[in-house]
């Protein structure tokens, strides 16, 4: 008899554990959709191109890593900005390769960005990360 009832508690157990995540699952859903649908807050897409490393510059012999950053605020307000970081992985001849970030101002239609780099050091890889929303435009 005991067996029964532990079986039975279990059961009864997985149906609440079921409940409360389907319940969670459709709170989570209805917010996200309440969001998308309420227009309160949108986000801009960020690309990275035309990028440039220029040559050694006397007579410090820095180097500077040059890029435009195209701007899709179509979803946006009008003249919505924002800030965004740009995460670059640094090479340096004679220490491990380091990652940073360098923060930015966002606007349409492009903006071009430029971080210094002493002369023993290149940009291994880079990406956009940490965009801010703007207020979606109506």
């Amino acid at each position: 008899m005991s067996g029964q009832k532990l079986a039975f508690n279990t059961i009864r157990l997985y149906r609440a554990a079921a409940s409360t995540m389907a319940a969670l699952a459709l709170v989570c859903a209805t917010r996200a959709v309440g969001q998308d649908m309420s227009g309160s807050t949108c986000r801009p897409t960020l690309a990275i191109s035309d990028v440039h490393f220029t040559e050694m510059q006397p007579p410090t012999l820095s180097r500077t890593w040059s890029a435009v950053v195209s701007v899709d605020a179509a979803h946006c307000a009008a003249k919505a900005t924002g800030t965004f970081e740009i995460v670059l992985v640094r090479e340096k001849e004679t220490a491990p390769d380091l990652a940073f970030r360098e923060r930015f101002a966002w606007r349409t239609p492009s903006v071009k960005v430029q971080v210094d780099f002493a002369a023993d050091e290149a940009v291994q890889s880079y990406r956009i990360d940490n965009v801010t929303a703007c207020d979606c435009g109506g």
